[in-house]
């Protein structure tokens, strides 16, 4: 606050000065006009007593009086000048305390309000905490309707009320003796434990952190300015909006916790690999929690390679397929058992206060031992306070999961961020249903810290609900982690709040494509905080692509990806881009000679 009055006071003071020295050049003329209008009467007063014609006599009255009157005038505007200074230095000491009062109140009614968030948000935690901290582990606490009529059920378990009436859930530690009667035969909770299939040991070091992110303020001016008689669709973005990482490689980031998948292909039990794919869908949100700033736009034919086969057994690669609408398709096959494809088209409305980007596309999953084929959809972000205050970041809508082979589902819900909910920010609820219908899982967490899964061993029809409809009451065995984030690194807040996995992502390696997001030139310049030279190169890019754009449209040619294709989906009846191979023979070659010079 301190700082933004410093320029008004000075302004002000500055302004007064002036006001000052132009007072003082006044009042010396005034000086001047005094002493020689008085030396003036004198002469003229001189002249009346001289014998001069009676017409003469007064001609030289009347300019006196009007030396006279010129004199009072001058006296009289500066008095009024004088009166004026006086009056506007009152006035500054009194405007520049009701501004700094204003600008007092708003600080501080701002720092009230982010006080109170907090304060409501640890309420809300500690609120929903408080029953696991003080409950008897001999006894579990009844959620829902049912909370009076259940009492002929084990006491050792916990309820669940429907997901499609309320999906509010309590968890509660059961004993072993309950764990140990509601399974049939072995431990519920031995498949979801830290059984990780030793892979190769890591032989190179990955970086943990890049440049801090520069202190550079956004001067609005200098964006306007570049508008002038430009189109719309020339306007350069500066690279102050974005994170030096592009679109390929935040799609990349999905595989952040791979190790589900890996888990997942080892389970027996097709209901137990969809809980872990759940927790896997869900896993790809909790990097976007801070990361408010927008990646690169990839240009046509840019690609992205992440090679980890010798660290954890996998290899992924997506292409920008198509670049209006935006498309990406992605491709990752991993020796643990499993392959995933995507391909994902970006669809945003912006909606005056906020942002809503909404991914379009399915994403399939297959398990390479039982053949079980998973599909489903992304939730829709949006990005509060475009205009004025914090940006924030949340996650709202349905994911219905579904393994073609079996038929079973599993339906999540990502609840919108409400300030009068009572509910724990950022919430997911899940039900696990066989092909029949019936639940057999119900998931719990929150998609920025973690997930649980709890198995159901009996239901029962509850009283009606708040809307007229009959709940179910699941009674479950006592909920196990699925998923659980990585702590952010050192510093993160000063590096994009950037994952371990994030930093990674950029690093040079040796040998990828000569189309590969790591050197592409004006994200590398930003990355080392030379925003500036980044701002130039980006907009040389961008003129670059377009030129290339016209010459294809003159020639009436299209531009065809170089490692995807398009097909037709057996299970889905849709049509989209799919690997169709030697990406990886050209790297072991070295032959990047198809490859197109797009930076």
């Amino acid at each position: 606050m301190n700082t933004n009055q410093i320029p008004d006071t000075n302004e002000l003071q500055g302004t007064l000065k002036i006001l000052v020295s132009k007072l003082d050049d006044l009042s010396t003329c005034n000086d001047l006009i005094a002493k020689h209008g008085a030396a003036l009467q004198r002469s003229l007063s001189e002249l009346e007593g001289l014998k001069v014609p009676v017409e003469g006599g007064e001609k030289i009255k009347a300019v006196n009086e009007r030396a006279t009157l010129f004199r009072i005038t001058s006296n009289a505007m500066i008095n009024a000048c004088r009166d004026f200074l006086d009056l506007a230095e009152t006035h500054s000491r009194r405007w520049q305390r009701a501004l700094q009062y204003e600008r007092e109140q708003r600080t501080h009614l701002e720092e009230t309000i982010e006080q109170l968030a907090k304060q409501h948000n640890s309420l809300e935690r500690a609120w929903r905490e408080a029953p696991t901290l003080v409950s008897n582990p001999q006894k579990s606490i009844s959620v829902g309707p049912l909370k009076g009529e259940a009492s002929d059920e084990d006491e050792d378990t916990e309820y669940f009320d429907a997901m499609e009436d309320s999906p509010a859930f309590i968890t509660v530690t059961a004993t072993e003796n309950t764990q140990h009667s509601g399974a049939s035969g072995g431990h519920p909770g031995d498949w979801n434990q830290d059984d990780h299939v030793s892979i190769c040991p890591p032989n190179k070091q990955r970086r943990t952190h890049i440049p801090d992110k520069p202190n550079y303020s956004l001067n609005l001016w200098s964006i306007m300015k570049n508008c002038i008689g430009k189109e719309l669709s020339k306007i350069p973005m500066p690279v102050n909006f974005n994170e030096p990482l592009s679109m390929l490689q935040r799609l990349t980031e999905d595989l952040e916790y791979h190790e589900l998948l890996d888990k997942a292909a080892r389970c027996d039990s097709s209901l137990e690999q969809m809980c872990l794919v759940a927790a896997f869908s869900v896993s790809s949100y909790s990097t976007t929690v801070h990361r408010t700033a927008k990646p690169f736009n990839p240009l046509l034919g840019e690609t992205y390679e992440l090679d980890r086969l010798e660290e954890f057994g996998y290899r992924s690669l997506c292409e920008q397929v198509s670049h209006h609408p935006p498309a990406a398709a992605h491709h990752v096959i991993s020796k643990q058992g499993w392959t995933l494809w995507q391909e994902i088209t970006i669809a945003s409305k912006f909606r005056g206060k906020y942002l809503s980007i909404m991914p379009l596309g399915a994403i399939h999953l297959q398990f390479h031992s039982s053949g079980n084929h998973y599909i489903w959809r992304k939730v829709t972000s949006t990005v509060h306070n475009i205009i004025v205050g914090k940006l924030w970041i949340d996650q709202s809508g349905d994911i219905e999961i579904v393994n073609h082979r079996t038929k079973e589902t599993c339906q999540l819900k990502f609840s919108p961020y409400s300030y009068f909910s009572r509910d724990v920010p950022r919430k997911v609820t899940g039900v696990v249903a066989d092909n029949e219908g019936h639940a057999h899982y119900i998931l719990s967490g929150t998609w920025d810290e973690k997930m649980e899964s709890a198995k159901i061993i009996q239901s029962s029809r509850g009283a009606s609900g708040s809307e007229g409809r009959q709940k179910t009451v699941y009674q479950t065995l006592s909920p196990k982690l699925l998923w659980k984030k990585y702590p952010l690194p050192e510093n993160a807040e000063n590096m994009y709040h950037f994952s371990g996995l994030a930093l990674t992502l950029n690093e040079q390696e040796d040998g990828v494509g000569l189309t590969d997001s790591r050197l592409r030139p004006d994200q590398r310049l930003m990355e080392d905080g030379r925003w500036d030279e980044a701002n130039s190169e980006k907009q040389r890019l961008e003129e670059k692509q377009r030129a290339v754009r016209r010459r294809r449209e003159a020639e009436a040619t299209d531009a065809v990806p170089l490692w995807f294709h398009q097909r037709r989906d057996s299970v889905t009846g849709e049509t989209n881009f799919v690997y169709k191979g030697g990406y990886w023979e050209a790297k072991e070659r070295q032959d990047w000679s198809m490859c197109p010079n797009i930076f």
